[in-house]
């Protein structure tokens, strides 16, 4: 299954000045198979070290010196690790820090050796307050779900990515091109982006078959939090993971989750959730300059979760429903704002997290409030999303008239067009923004 970050990889492995590599992102968004089916073909030796199914692996990490590691991962592998030949793997990282912390000195030791690490749960020993990251002798790529572009090639329909790659302001896709390409953004919206989920529905053709796929994942995440939480925030996270998928898209409060419960349990909640890469909060901005960190809100925030597939799973909608050619407008318009939020992040920059945010206005007989607020270059851009064909934009000309904007994006399922300073784009080309705006603003 062919992914975009593939070629950062090989960047990676060629690069005479490279560090060793932490690959990132939540469990079964498909690191380890990234890893062992495009890397191991690069390398004339491939030693993997999984901590998780090899518990006395951490022992050779009692010393933070290369040369001893490498000695004794030889031993314990029954494979030779030779620099310049071999990549060392070194999986579910996040069971040993002490590996993670003998990076810095492969970098600085042993630079001609390959090493890349990856872990399921790995944020959790990034993030601990008693850690200390080696900064600036590793390097990150974070991975994703796979976009909608990805999904494209992933089921076989590359001539509809080539097409829509291609299209222009002034060459916009044709009405077959259109109804093709929403077709198989309702496909990926009942799929999701989950590498396990599109190989079964590849393999099967079934949806049913492809829903348990999405169950088991689910039960997977949910097995996790016990390797996380205290036993005493197991019902917070429980209630918060359930409750997730029909809050989406609203700007979040606490008493929903559970009006009888102490905020700050709730809190330590959503940032456990957060660390698994589960769901992402989105906080709200002034939006009064750049960079838009400064300005934000950090008590107005809503979420969206790791995959829109995941969405529908866990609110147990019916195959019929998702089926029906109506699907965006389910949940008042929810899993289009899931959509736009998930491929907004899938095209961000692999080497380093991207935030998302919105703008909020609350004012007395005046509030406003648009979906997600971006930059692009200099500028910034707000963004609507409308889960039909039409809709009022009350909040985006608000915003364009407030904050002097040149140009604002509505996302829909209304063909490519650019009239008014308003760029529509469909639902389908969220990937081609960059490209289309520079068309819209004639540069």
């Amino acid at each position: 299954m062919k992914r975009d970050l593939e070629e950062n990889l090989l960047v990676w492995k060629n690069r005479h000045n490279r560090k060793p590599l932490i690959l990132r992102g939540a469990r079964q968004v498909g690191k380890t198979y990234l890893i062992e089916h495009l890397l191991e073909k690069e390398f004339a030796r491939f030693v993997k070290i999984d901590f998780e199914q090899t518990k006395e692996a951490a022992k050779c990490f009692e010393t933070l010196v290369p040369e001893k590691i490498v000695a004794r991962l030889e031993v314990l592998s029954g494979k030779k690790i030779i620099p310049g030949e071999t990549l060392l793997f070194l999986d579910e990282i996040q069971v040993c820090p002490p590996a993670i912390m003998a990076l810095r000195y492969f970098k600085e030791q042993m630079p001609n050796l390959h090493v890349i690490a990856a872990g399921s749960l790995l944020e959790f020993a990034l993030n601990s307050p008693e850690f200390s990251m080696p900064v600036g002798r590793v390097e990150y790529l974070f991975l994703k779900p796979l976009s909608f572009m990805e999904f494209l090639t992933a089921t076989g329909k590359d001539l509809i990515k080539d097409r829509l790659t291609s299209v222009t302001l002034s060459d916009p896709p044709d009405e077959v091109l259109h109804r093709k390409a929403l077709e198989s953004v309702r496909e990926y919206t009942i799929l999701g982006g989950m590498p396990a989920v599109i190989e079964e529905y590849n393999e099967s053709k079934s949806w049913l078959n492809s829903q348990r796929e999405q169950s088991t994942i689910l039960n997977t995440y949910r097995d996790d939090f016990g390797k996380y939480a205290k036993d005493t925030q197991l019902k917070y996270l429980h209630a918060l993971f359930d409750k997730t998928p029909g809050l989406i898209g609203e700007n979040f409060q606490y008493s929903k989750i559970d009006p009888q419960a102490d905020p700050r349990s709730i809190r330590v909640a959503l940032e456990k959730l957060n660390y698994a890469g589960l769901i992402y909060q989105v906080h709200a901005v002034s939006a009064n300059g750049l960079p838009l960190l400064l300005t934000k809100n950090e008590k107005k925030f809503k979420f969206y979760f790791l995959d829109i597939g995941l969405v529908h799973r866990a609110m147990r909608l019916d195959l019929e429903l998702l089926l029906n050619e109506e699907l965006m407008l389910l949940n008042r318009g929810s899993l289009a704002e899931q959509f736009v939020a998930q491929e907004l992040l899938a095209y961000s920059d692999c080497h380093e997290p991207r935030q998302l945010y919105y703008w909020m206005r609350e004012k007395k007989g005046s509030s406003a409030e648009v979906d997600f607020v971006i930059q692009e270059g200099t500028s910034i851009i707000p963004v609507e999303v409308k889960a039909g064909t039409t809709g009022w934009l009350r909040s985006l000309h608000l915003f364009m008239e407030e904050k002097k904007s040149r140009i604002a994006i509505r996302i829909s399922q209304y063909p490519l067009d650019f009239q008014e300073r308003i760029l529509s784009v469909p639902l389908y080309l969220i990937g081609e923004i960059p490209r289309l705006l520079n068309q819209a603003l004639g540069r």
